[in-house]
């Protein structure tokens, strides 16, 4: 199957102080993770007036400085770049285990996904716990993690409507992403677990548990367990 790297990338200048490239035309992880060697490229190296770096899953949007240097400079860093990516070195990854209660009042959603796609509650739940999921990117909330390959059985639209609050923790599905909000926020996914663990917190000298590019495994656990978890105060 085709990873959709373009094998040129398409530069679009965002704004006045945007540049925006893109890499490919899907989700997947030989995409991304040519967007991931670039922002080590330019964070290791970072050009002149740039001001921050926002990778996606295909594509890296750089904020610069424009009374400092110009859209046609930096596309020179980027080809320049291009050139480079065997010597780029990307961190070793890491697989974060989450436990998840799956279903009932943890994952009020699971049983309308299972409805949708003429599975089990069960089925859904080894589905989604049975892959090790890339984390493409972390935004739209302090640490939310949007995770893939999602199995083809589970792909699931958002809700019409979306939630004006979402638990913590909670794990969803929307259309072929599954994703995890560290936070307490709005939200718009089909939820169908929670998790005990606390996946942002201020406090840590690392306040995420994960970064782009590492893998989550889901394991599942019983409404017990996940109370003696959360009673524990897991950090």
């Amino acid at each position: 199957m085709s990873s959709g790297l373009y094998e040129t990338p398409k530069i679009r200048v965002v704004g006045d102080r945007g540049l925006l490239a893109e890499y490919g035309d899907k989700i997947d992880p030989v995409v991304n993770k040519k967007v991931i060697s670039i922002a080590i490229g330019l964070e290791h190296d970072a050009p002149t007036g740039m001001i921050e770096i926002i990778p996606s899953y295909r594509s890296l949007l750089i904020v610069y400085d424009p009374s400092v240097t110009t859209s046609s400079v930096l596309q020179e860093s980027l080809s320049s770049l291009e050139k480079r990516l065997q010597e780029i070195e990307i961190p070793p990854s890491q697989t974060v285990e989450i436990p998840v209660c799956y279903g009932g009042e943890f994952g009020p959603d699971i049983q309308f996904v299972a409805e949708s796609n003429n599975l089990t509650v069960d089925a859904v739940i080894r589905l989604h716990s049975e892959p090790e999921y890339h984390i493409f990117m972390i935004g739209f909330s302090p640490g939310f993690p949007y995770l893939g390959v999602l199995p083809k059985e589970l792909h699931t639209p958002r809700k019409k409507t979306p939630r004006t609050q979402v638990l913590a923790g909670s794990v969803g599905i929307a259309n072929e992403q599954t994703g995890i909000y560290p936070v307490t926020s709005p939200g718009g996914w089909q939820l169908i677990g929670l998790t005990p663990l606390k996946l942002f917190n201020p406090e840590r000298s690392n306040p995420f548990l994960y970064k782009v590019g590492d893998r989550i495994k889901f394991k599942p656990i019983s409404p017990e367990e996940y109370r003696r978890l959360a009673e524990k105060g897991i950090k």
